[in-house]
């Protein structure tokens, strides 16, 4: 198993970019199912390749794998670079960069930084449950803050109020950017997408906490699950939520499969909604993305929905489509997958 040449003691030639040492793993009944690979890696900045689309060039991801276990995750292929699979493992078995922080105050301090944005939770969460132990957002924070540069973190954790204060404080020095992540009120359904979530009533009281304490925090509604949670009743009631939150901004954004997020959730589908498996089939034969004509009816239906809530100037279900796509970091491999390959998905 190629994980195995990651411990510290290895070989550095043979250890992969960026993670360079296996500490230990760690198993804990706090976190039942969970097992932490403690890796002090070498390098956690990640410069976004230049083809990429996405509004910022530089990434930060203290961990990779998540243990919120959202069924539809684009980042689960990232989990095969290290011989774990795109499905259970990318839920289970996640790499905690330790020294994170230090690392991270290290390559800010170079000469050639120039300050540019940072963005994270791109790839994977960093405020899921594991932040509540390992602590590495308040240090990865001061030390971008110390360094004058701006940031965002895009999260569906409330491990994140803990830092809110932190959040306000530095923010008088560089610009920072705080969104939550709400893609559906349903309890029922958000149980079996995202069963390891807090719950969206959670998230919500998260966007309150931050604009109480004078934070601005948009909400992506996002992904928006096709004959799921795309109706105008559901859109129009999160859209109601969102708003009595205080959010400063809503994004709405359609589902996207890509390859190990295109199967995981497929077998998810088909297990527990067969009938659309079909219409699904439809809607992504061409690829990752939905195709043309879901989203622009998409797009408008939630235009009228943003204006009645106060977010007409702040997001579509079409305008944004690029952010779609998140960056491929240096963190990531995998090659692209073809048009055949993509139908037989699903």
């Amino acid at each position: 198993m190629r994980w195995e040449s990651q411990r510290a003691d290895a070989d550095a030639q043979q250890t992969l970019p960026g993670l360079p040492g296996l500490v230990r793993t760690v198993r804990s009944p706090e976190f039942r199912g969970v097992t932490y690979h403690e890796v002090r890696a070498r390098s956690v900045l990640n410069r976004v390749p230049g083809q990429s689309l996405v509004p910022f060039r530089w990434t930060v991801n203290p961990y990779r794998g998540c243990s919120h276990s959202c069924v539809y995750c684009f980042a689960r292929n990232t989990h095969t670079y290290l011989d774990f699979d795109a499905g259970r493992d990318f839920d289970t078995q996640v790499v905690v960069k330790i020294n994170a922080p230090e690392v991270l105050a290290a390559q800010l301090r170079r000469p050639g930084w120039t300050r540019e944005h940072v963005a994270m939770g791109t790839n994977t969460d960093p405020y899921q449950r594991a932040e509540g132990r390992y602590e590495l957002m308040p240090g990865i924070i001061r030390a971008l803050a110390e360094a004058g540069t701006p940031f965002s973190i895009l999260t569906k954790g409330t491990v994140a109020s803990r830092d809110l204060p932190l959040l306000r404080a530095v923010s008088a020095e560089v610009d920072v950017g705080l969104g939550v992540s709400i893609a559906l009120l349903d309890r029922g359904l958000q149980r079996r997408v995202e069963p390891g979530t807090p719950s969206p009533a959670a998230r919500l009281d998260l966007v309150r906490k931050a604009r109480e304490s004078g934070l601005r925090c948009g909400v992506m509604i996002a992904p928006v699950l096709p004959c799921l949670t795309d109706s105008s009743e559901a859109l129009d009631e999160l859209l109601a939520a969102v708003a009595d939150a205080g959010a400063t901004s809503a994004t709405v954004l359609p589902l996207h499969l890509r390859p190990g997020a295109r199967e995981w959730y497929g077998e998810w589908l088909a297990r527990e909604h067969p009938e659309l498996v079909p219409r699904y089939r439809e809607l992504y034969a061409a690829g990752s993305y939905a195709d043309g004509r879901y989203r622009r009816l998409l797009a408008a239906r939630v235009a009228p929905l943003l204006r009645r809530h106060g977010f007409d100037r702040a997001g579509s279900a079409e305008a944004p489509s690029s952010r779609l796509s998140a960056p491929r970091t240096t963190e990531e491999s995998g090659q692209p997958v073809t048009r055949g390959e993509q139908l037989k998905l699903l």
